[in-house]
């Protein structure tokens, strides 16, 4: 027996999810048949040397015109590729939108539960295992079909999920965006034995450690980064909601914006959707909370476009997930961005600043109807001149701001380069009373040893759990103290 294969047999002891990536060159001759009982799946082999040992199922509708999006869906654990072609809803987009889906598809003979191998390191990382053969999909999809390039995007449930975010990690430059469905952080787990501890409850990390490890997966990687879509039931006992936090933490970090939403609003199937915009005012990172949902892919069958899918094992009738994460990606529309965008205002310059304002101008963009200022990732201002005074401002504080052109349609062009913006006198200092565990979860203290140490001064703060409460009182910015006998703010 070949080494590789006893080594899958001997992973395949019991587990409850699991994921995998790596590049190479699709092979030139490839054929083309049936699944059995798929319907309008079909099965393709010699797609490359598929390291991961992964089957290749594509779905496509007719006369499908080049340079169209492609979209690779990945099943949760004891799922086939059919299972989901047959309840997700992606092929009624396909048709709809007009783009081809890839369903790869793990077996018993890797994962005793057909699982993914998300914790696996020979199987999720740039250029092994699994996460190769999916990529080698990719590849010879994007040359059958003459797929935008441009416009990849994966998707996935449970460990189909996390093997989502580990490939958006290791091959940000081959997928433009990816849904996470039930899943978990990018490199959550290294090993078989940590997987179970991430489902249940990952790593208290900050969102910059979440993110060292999306950063981690290619390194030196430049940008641009994947748009991610998170989706998770409250009632998840399986993957625990905690992970659809940390996910967020993780890819807002990588963005380089913050964890406080742009926007939040509600959707059908009691969905709650809060919006994470980029610098230019896109949304890069969107959250679905399904409220009493438990493990499984959210799907809203009905014959509405916004409807689809169907009820079976894990997957649960609360809303088309599927149509929210094909508009989040914008595949329900022509060319990418809809059109030519307006160039970037050049000349963004900081006029003047006070204690609590920052005046801001710029060069007029030709065909401009307005502008979008944003301070820190986040909107706050539309005028219609090439100048704005922001108000209300802390004294003594760093302000980062970007400015968008918006054509007559609405549409945002590219940001300009940021400036920064630094208010004169000194910042107040600020208090924050919590538990340890939140101390830590927020980036005002880290964990060693199990006890908790404040950020900057360094003092112990006791054991690293909920029934702990200190007040940190920060000042300068990131330096904090433990201030129980009495904070003042200012």
């Amino acid at each position: 027996m070949h080494p590789s294969t006893l080594r899958r047999l001997l992973r395949s002891v019991a587990t409850t999810a699991a994921l995998v990536l790596v590049t190479a060159t699709p092979s030139t001759v490839a054929a083309v048949q049936p699944a059995a009982a798929a319907g309008g799946l079909q099965q393709v082999t010699g797609f490359g040397s598929n390291p991961g040992n992964l089957r290749m199922y594509e779905y496509a509708p007719a006369n499908l015109s080049a340079d169209a999006p492609l979209v690779i869906a990945l099943h949760g654990c004891t799922q086939t590729a059919d299972d989901y072609y047959t309840n997700s809803g992606w092929p009624k987009y396909a048709d709809l939108w007009g783009f081809a889906v890839v369903f790869p598809q793990t077996t018993s003979a890797n994962n005793a539960l057909s699982c993914f191998g998300w914790f696996d390191p020979s199987e999720d990382t740039r250029g092994r295992g699994e996460a190769a053969s999916i990529v080698q999909m990719v590849e010879y999809a994007k040359q059958q079909y003459g797929s935008d390039a441009r416009r990849v995007y994966v998707t996935g449930l449970s460990a189909g999920g996390g093997m989502t975010a580990d490939l958006l990690a290791a091959y940000p430059d081959v997928f433009a965006g990816g849904s996470v469905a039930s899943g978990l952080p990018a490199q959550c787990a290294t090993s078989q034995s940590a997987a179970s501890g991430c489902q249940t409850g990952p790593q208290k990390l900050t969102p910059a450690q979440w993110g060292d490890k999306v950063r981690g997966s290619y390194p030196g990687y430049p940008g641009p980064w994947p748009r991610v879509a998170i989706w998770q039931g409250t009632s998840d006992y399986t993957v625990y909601p905690a992970n659809a936090t940390a996910l967020r933490d993780q890819w807002t970090d990588v963005w380089g914006i913050g964890q406080t939403p742009s926007s939040t609003d509600s959707l059908p199937g009691n969905t709650t959707r809060s919006v994470y915009d980029d610098a230019s005012g896109r949304p890069a990172v969107v959250t679905y909370s399904v409220s009493g949902m438990g493990h499984g892919l959210a799907v809203g069958p009905g014959s509405g476009t916004d409807q689809c899918g169907t009820t079976a094992a894990y997957f649960l009738s609360a809303i088309c997930s599927t149509y929210h994460t094909g508009v989040f990606w914008g595949l329900d529309q022509g060319a990418p961005g809809g059109g030519e965008q307006l160039p970037a205002p050049s000349g963004l310059r900081v006029a003047s600043v006070t204690a609590n304002s920052a005046s801001l101008s710029w060069n007029a963009v030709p065909g401009a109807a307005s502008y979008t200022v944003h301070r820190d990732g986040t909107k706050v201002a539309s005028p219609a001149s090439t100048t704005y005074t922001d108000t209300g401002l802390t004294a003594g504080t760093a302000y980062r701001y970007t400015v968008t052109a918006v054509d007559g349609s609405g549409t945002s062009g590219s940001a300009s380069p940021p400036v920064t913006a630094t208010t004169t006198g000194s910042a107040p200092a600020r208090c924050f009373t919590a538990t340890n565990y939140a101390q830590v979860t927020a980036g005002r203290a880290h964990t060693t040893g199990g006890y908790v140490y404040a950020n900057g001064s360094g003092e112990n703060m006791g054991l690293y759990n909920v029934f702990v409460t200190h007040t940190l009182k920060e000042s300068p910015a990131g330096y904090f103290v433990i201030a129980d006998s009495g904070c003042t703010a200012g």
